[in-house]
């Protein structure tokens, strides 16, 4: 078993020589996209501020732990009516129903800016990055708009030995240092993305990791970890099942070197403007399982998803529990009376 965790250790954290740094894991990515596509960045009317908190595969001592902090929002979006989904109060009941989309215009060219704060630990090994981004919003046609953005900050990656049980095995290693978080490096790091949307559909792609490299805590070609860039291409589409309920199928393709990839389907359903549900279902070479979550509007500034989440990786699955994720959304500047005005999605 002591085995095995390492294992899983040095698949989720990248400290293998043959394995290469993946991005954390997110289960909710399909409520925040702007946390996998800086293109995203200030894609609503409003500051969208979004605080999460993931808890993997708890029942394995060590496992991986996920927070992270997104704030972002549009520069120069002139608010004019019908000019996004929620810049006008719709004709009947829903707010979110069949006339807010028909009506839906793309909204005029605009900037967007954000910053994201990511902490994530697993076992003896601990990272943080934090990255400002920006985003440029173009609409392609009546209803259709393309933006483009980057990002760029820092992450660090540190070992701590007090969480190191050597056992009979000599502590004096240099591949992990002599004192606790002795071993720690700071590198740059970049990315960019590209995000197609309407009122019906979405299609993103993104790059992270743009800057390959490795964070050596030695000389010695042996010890390190590596970074590889990290793909993402998702796509989404809504439909309408009546004026009351919506339901968002979407797709999910990530890719990160030496040949490592995972598929993730989701599917959301939506009542009106409060309620939502889903399900997921992950397929990688590594690591697969399935997911359910809901949310609702607790007002027209604050929001709560949680999901729960069942590796289906047979060796896995016999030492570990499952997974836990809970997002608070924030919403601040928002002009409009609707309970949920998340531009698209």
């Amino acid at each position: 078993m002591k085995v095995f965790f390492l294992y899983v250790l040095a698949l989720v954290m990248g400290i293998s020589s043959v394995k290469a740094q993946a991005k954390p894991s997110y289960t909710q990515y399909v409520l925040n996209n702007y946390i996998l596509n800086p293109a995203v960045s200030g894609i609503e009317n409003y500051t969208d501020a979004r605080i999460s908190y993931r808890n993997q595969w708890t029942g394995i001592k060590g496992a991986p732990v996920t927070g992270y902090l997104t704030i972002h929002k549009p520069l120069g979006k002139e608010m004019r009516e019908n000019s996004s989904p929620t810049s006008f109060t719709p004709k009947g009941i829903n707010p979110r129903g069949k006339e807010y989309w028909t009506n839906y215009t793309a909204p005029p060219a605009h900037h967007g800016i954000g910053i994201q704060i990511i902490n994530d630990k697993a076992g003896y090994l601990g990272r943080w990055s934090l990255a400002f981004t920006y985003a440029y919003h173009k609409p392609v046609g009546t209803k259709t708009t393309l933006a483009a953005g980057f990002s760029a900050g820092l992450s660090s990656v540190n070992l701590d030995r007090s969480k190191i049980y050597f056992g009979s095995l000599d502590p004096n290693d240099p591949a992990i240092g002599y004192a606790s978080n002795e071993l720690t490096k700071v590198k740059p790091e970049m990315g960019a993305g590209l995000f197609l949307y309407s009122a019906r559909f979405f299609l993103g792609a993104s790059v992270l990791n743009v800057i390959p490299g490795k964070n050596r805590f030695v000389k010695n070609d042996r010890f390190g970890d590596y970074y590889t860039p990290n793909i993402f291409v998702s796509g989404g589409y809504r439909f309408a099942l009546d004026d009351n309920f919506t339901l968002l199928p979407s797709v999910m393709y990530q890719h990160w070197k030496p040949q490592l990839y995972g598929v993730h389907l989701n599917v959301k359903l939506q009542y009106q403007d409060y309620l939502w549900t889903g399900a997921s279902y992950r397929y990688s070479d590594l690591i697969s399982g399935y997911a359910a979550y809901a949310g609702l509007n607790i007002s027209n500034t604050l929001n709560l998803t949680y999901s729960y989440e069942v590796s289906t990786t047979s060796r896995l699955r016999n030492y570990t529990g499952n997974t836990h994720e809970v997002m608070i959304g924030f919403i601040f500047g928002n002009k409009y009376g609707d309970s949920c005005p998340r531009n698209v999605w």
